[in-house]
């Protein structure tokens, strides 16, 4: 029988477990807390659009709670990546300027919106990584590659958000190997992502004991696979393609239902104005007495008690039922599904809720640099 991990251990790993749709694996992270080492994690980002709440709060949230745990939290503004995969026009330098003082701030003022200490969120540039000799970045990627076939790079073109089997150019394959070998050039022990991107993450795991360039080592010496810490995919809030969803379509659905920054009616950006909360809301998609596969209802449970709070309160008119306080997402859940909780009020009390906690984005990006950063990226995306 396995012993029960020692009282810190367990309060530590239930903060690194909470709220993941995956953890691979739980052993492997009680070994690696009962080892004394302080870890290093790392999430990985694009530098394309607007950062929206899934890429904002869902995994902000996830980087307080690896920060109350003590580990080291880091972004890596991906900028390669980016060029790769063909994001704001491939224009490195106005990748890496981005890079900065729109995303990097953005994933800041974010983690403000979460409870998080940005103070202590390193930002670190990928040019910066791959440039540095003693980090041996190009050599790493070589033996990623070394140890996994072309056909399993043809299978993880998905994570960059394209289809298996679609013709892409070569630079598309080196992707995955890249993404793969940015855990081992940092030597994080934790690599968090959404689940889209559990191919790369699997990927690196396969392949990290026998590489013999910046092997991830526990306090021991001893060759270990980095831990890959999954956050769920929030949904956009558009009508699925086809609904009712068929039976045999509902285990892919969430993942086809994702919220994307390419369709701005899906998403609520992190620095939002009040209005347009509102307004995207107002349209989202929302069926009567349907719990699954409905993005308000999805957004209330990840969003509101996912985050830490522990009531909703909905205010609604006398000749409507009065105002009425929820302090489970279960009892959301009962009303919704019974015709007690009404779609517009559902949709009415979340925008509330988001327009509270996203109150410190709208300030931190009311900054004057901010704002002109923000204002470039939006003005890329316009045209």
């Amino acid at each position: 029988m396995t012993p029960s991990p020692a009282p810190d251990t367990a309060r530590r790993a239930e903060l690194i477990e909470r709220n993941l749709a995956e953890l691979l694996t739980r052993d492997e992270l009680i070994a690696l807390l009962e080892g004394g080492r302080r870890l290093r994690h790392y999430i990985g980002y694009e530098i394309s659009g607007r950062v929206h709440l899934g890429g904002g709060l869902v995994a902000m949230a996830k980087v307080r709670d690896f920060q109350e745990a003590g580990v080291d939290c880091s972004v890596l503004l991906a900028d390669w990546h980016t060029w790769i995969n063909d994001k704001l026009g491939g224009d490195r330098d106005r990748i890496r300027r981005l890079a900065f003082s729109y995303y990097g701030e953005a994933m800041k003022a974010s983690l403000l919106c979460v409870g998080g200490d940005p103070a202590a969120l390193r930002l670190i540039l990928a040019s910066d990584v791959y440039a540095d000799p003693a980090r041996d970045y190009w050599a790493t990627v070589i033996e990623v590659a070394k140890h996994t076939s072309v056909a399993r790079m043809q299978r993880s073109i998905t994570i960059l958000g394209r289809k298996e089997g679609e013709q892409h150019d070569f630079a598309k394959l080196i992707y995955p190997a890249m993404q793969a070998a940015d855990i081992f050039a940092l030597g994080v022990h934790i690599a968090q992502a959404g689940m889209d991107q559990r191919k790369a993450h699997v990927v690196a795991r396969d392949v990290a004991t026998k590489i013999r360039i910046n092997t991830l080592r526990d306090a021991a010496g001893t060759a270990i696979k980095p831990l890959a810490a999954h956050h769920p995919l929030l949904p956009g809030l558009l009508k699925p393609d086809r609904w009712p969803v068929p039976p045999e379509e509902r285990a892919d659905a969430p993942a086809a239902m994702k919220m994307s920054k390419s369709k701005p009616k899906s998403a609520v950006f992190v620095h939002d104005p009040p209005d347009q909360i509102r307004a995207k809301l107002r349209s989202a998609f929302c069926p009567p007495g349907e719990v699954e596969l409905n993005p308000v209802i999805d957004w209330i449970e990840r969003l509101c008690f996912g985050l830490g709070d522990t009531e909703l309160r909905v205010e609604r008119r006398p000749e409507n039922g009065g105002p009425v306080t929820f302090s489970s997402i279960q009892e959301v859940r009962d009303a919704y599904a019974s015709g007690a909780l009404h779609p517009m009020d559902a949709k009415t009390a979340l925008a509330d809720r988001l327009i509270e906690r996203l109150e410190p984005a709208r300030k931190h990006f009311a900054d004057p640099e901010r704002a002109a950063a923000l204002a470039e990226m939006e003005s890329l995306i316009a045209t």
